[in-house]
């Protein structure tokens, strides 16, 4: 549901089922060429079906099967293939899917291999999600685990460094998240659970000066990705 999350899918050969195309949107011609072009089936409607499917739906919603989960190897072998250090963030607790897409978005933006995140106690992949991250959860490699802590270990084994936010943690601009990284971002409201905290190698924090004491996980999250990719990339200011 709309008109960036639906190119993008479509961009990524995402399986496609329909394109519903509202009768009085404009600009969608190229949107609807692609969409013909693959061999998907494009029906103009009357606006008000389409605000069955919510009321951001920008003129154009397309039926779309579920995405495919991955397994934890699967984005670790990406990596693997581009010769690059994996670099993965792991969601704990992030109920709300705005901040999930938000996430999501900002990963794939800053060269992330994949997102983990588990299956209990967290948001899922679903049409809000898509849209809040403005299709980007169409090339970013999403596993979703039963058991986190058990999935930090592996990861660890595997050689990466996982590093948690958190508020007591050392300041995140000093920490070398140069080689293989995996970054945890909790819930605004609780955090990262104490658990998954014990299991990382280390942890992060933000200079909080105002009087709020909290950023929003998305906001927090995408300030420490691009540090990674800063270092990871070696941008230095001139």
């Amino acid at each position: 549901m709309g008109r960036n999350s639906v190119e993008e899918a479509i961009k990524s050969n995402r399986n496609i089922d329909k394109l519903f195309i509202s009768k009085t949107a404009k600009g969608l011609k190229k949107l609807v060429e692609s969409a013909k072009k693959m061999g998907i089936v494009v029906k103009y409607v009357d606006p008000s079906k389409l605000n069955y499917y919510g009321n951001n739906h920008q003129g154009v919603v397309a039926l779309a099967s579920p995405i495919q989960y991955v397994e934890v190897i699967d984005i670790l072998n990406i990596a693997k293939s581009k010769g690059e250090p994996p670099f993965i963030i792991i969601c704990d607790r992030i109920e709300d899917p705005h901040n999930l897409g938000a996430i999501i978005r900002t990963a794939e933006a800053a060269g992330a291999h994949g997102i983990i995140i588990p299956k209990r106690r967290s948001a899922s992949i679903t049409p809000v999600v898509e849209k809040t991250s403005a299709g980007a959860v169409n090339s970013l490699l999403v596993a979703r685990v039963s058991n986190l802590a058990s999935c930090i270990e592996y990861l660890k084994k595997m050689g990466l460094w996982i590093y948690c936010a958190d508020m007591d943690g050392q300041n995140w601009c000093e920490v070398d998240f140069s080689g293989p990284v995996g970054l945890i971002i909790g819930s605004e409201g609780f955090g990262v659970g104490r658990l998954i905290k014990q299991k990382c190698d280390g942890s992060i924090s933000l200079p909080m000066l105002g009087k709020i004491n909290s950023l929003n996980a998305s906001v927090a999250g995408g300030i420490v990705i691009y540090e990674i990719l800063r270092q990871r990339k070696n941008i230095k200011a001139k």
